[in-house]
């Protein structure tokens, strides 16, 4: 029997309940009524293209719990799939909720295609990188359909998002050029398509050409997520003019998009100081109408490369408690190298300890009952049931296994000084 529906946007308009809004209700605290109602409106999207068969859906916007996007792929110098499969795979272990390929050497289909038969999350691509390599063209000679085919192969192969810098028109690229940066331009698709636009004397291809996108994606289910080229990467390039003409594009974008009912996120920076962050997020939930945000950070200092996931992580706390629903992982190898697993575990974690504070921060129903249960175990001195609760069990474990008190039921920061243990009783 034929589909009703081309995409979950459209279904959420005709009310009919999908499977992959089905599996989003499973895991999440809103009611089926909230939840079709906002992916109707467009503030809440679930990204899951028709070909992606082994997608566990997952929903990303308001009022629901944060989301974790965790980014690999090979680049020229480091070239497994095999290593970033193995990334692939401990992001589902430690429960991510979404994977990005960001490859740009090698077979990328071939890898793209395993990815979407064996991970079940959320896969995201950009397929502005992917663009060169497949074709091996210079930038300047890249054609209109060169670009479109890529986006068409990464719908076909069954990828749920992609990221399209489809908002740095030439009226941005002006703005960029009058308003200095320490930094210029850090996103590579950003600088991509500002060379070809610059080499070629055109329009950003898919700015002119947003219709045509939009027809892949609506064909094949795919969520487009603007991309922010011109995000700062630097705390001194913050909410500067060319981010801020850039931002506006995209909500003129955005509902271009919902009209045909293809789904959106909106990317966001980047690097903020903390007193703009709140500024940036509710500045973008009003310039996009409330479609979900997407934010890499936002890192609140330049001066800790091999610490970068902390400074990304208490960005992304502060940002998912004023209104981003998606927040990019950061490594410690951010600015200096390509991630090894290591790295990947690390960013995680720290990613997933900015979500759950900005959920309790926010108000999501129960974010906070396992917070509640791993005090419980702590005024009970119940080991085994804080490292069930603990984000890291494994590494909380060995930390109390590496070294082990004489008294059991204490820990050897203070022994028989425990205050927990001394007023137990008289509590």
């Amino acid at each position: 029997m034929k589909k009703q529906y081309t995409t979950q946007m459209d279904a959420a308009k005709k009310n009919i309940l999908t499977p992959e809004m089905k599996h989003v209700l499973k895991n999440e605290s809103i009611s089926k009524q909230d939840l079709m109602e906002k992916m109707a409106q467009g503030s809440i999207a679930v990204p899951a293209n028709k070909n992606h068969l082994c997608l566990k859906a997952a929903g990303v916007g308001k009022g629901l719990k944060t989301k974790i996007n965790v980014n690999l792929g090979v680049s020229k110098d480091v070239c497994s799939f095999d290593a970033e499969m193995n990334k692939a795979e401990l992001a589902i272990k430690y429960r991510a909720d979404a994977v990005m390929d960001l490859s740009v050497s090698g077979d990328t289909e071939g890898f793209r295609k395993r990815l979407v038969r064996e991970v079940p999350v959320m896969i995201g691509t950009v397929p502005i990188y992917d663009t060169l390599t497949r074709t091996g063209k210079p930038v300047e000679k890249i054609s209109l359909d060169d670009w479109f085919k890529t986006a068409e192969i990464h719908a076909e192969n069954g990828i749920d998002f992609i990221t399209i810098h489809a908002g740095l028109t030439k009226k941005c690229a002006i703005s960029l050029k009058t308003n200095k940066r320490l930094c210029g331009i850090v996103s590579r698709g950003g600088a991509i398509l500002f060379e070809w636009m610059e080499k070629t004397n055109k329009e950003n291809p898919f700015y002119e050409h947003f219709d045509r996108l939009l027809d892949i994606c609506e064909k094949h289910d795919v969520c487009i997520s603007l991309g922010d080229g011109l995000r700062p990467g630097a705390i001194k390039d913050s909410t500067d003019a060319p981010q801020i003409e850039e931002l506006i594009t995209l909500g003129e974008l955005t509902k271009r998009a919902w009209e045909k009912n293809v789904q959106v996120m909106i990317e966001g920076p980047g690097h903020v100081p903390l007193h703009e962050i709140e500024m940036n997020m509710k500045l973008q939930k009003k310039l996009c109408h409330n479609a979900p945000f997407y934010v890499l950070g936002p890192l609140v200092s330049d001066i800790a490369p091999g610490y970068d996931h902390i400074t990304s992580a208490i960005g992304g706390a502060l940002a998912a408690m004023h209104g981003a629903d998606f927040l990019c992982y950061v490594t410690p190898a951010e600015h200096l190298r390509l991630p090894d697993s290591n790295d990947v575990k690390e960013g995680i974690m720290a990613s997933k300890i900015a979500a759950h504070a900005g959920d309790i921060a926010k108000g999501i129903k129960d974010a906070d009952n396992i917070d509640h249960k791993m005090s419980r175990a702590r005024g009970e001195l119940d080991w085994e049931n804080q490292f069930a609760c603990a984000i890291d069990p494994e590494k909380a474990r060995a930390y109390r296994k590496s070294s082990e008190p004489a008294e059991k039921s204490v820990c050897t920061m203070c022994g028989d000084f425990c205050a927990v243990k001394r007023t137990q009783d008289l509590l």
